[in-house]
């Protein structure tokens, strides 16, 4: 069993940076892939950026050089560094993480980006 929190969102003007926290906790959390998604209003959840157990990240299209996934398997955390954030990018992000036929995911954290 996982338990993700997440933490860091907020409202930021355009062009701004936030940092977004997963904390895990659980065993074994290195082994697990993790990801962070977004779910705009009215829009359907979509994948951000994710990392392997092994470190191999990818990020969707729209964020590619803004946004950056990190992991940290002795804090039990992963990050989403978001720089030069645009209005789009309003909406909650959850993490998950997942490994073979276990995913669980967090309650997500609210971003506005707005001027």
């Amino acid at each position: 069993q996982v338990h993700l929190v997440e933490s860091g969102g907020g409202l930021v003007q355009p062009g701004g940076s936030l940092r977004l926290s997963c904390a895990a906790s659980g065993s074994a959390f290195s082994f697990y892939a993790v990801g962070w998604y977004r779910q705009a209003p009215g829009k359907q959840r979509e994948l951000v950026a994710v990392m392997t157990s092994g470190g191999s990240t990818n990020h969707a299209d729209s964020v590619k050089d803004r946004f950056t996934i990190s992991r940290d398997n002795a804090k039990n955390t992963v990050y989403l560094q978001m720089n030069s954030l645009k209005p789009e990018d309003t909406a909650v992000y959850y993490c998950n993480a997942i490994k073979g036929l276990l995913s669980y995911w967090g309650q997500g954290t609210q971003v506005t980006v707005s001027s």
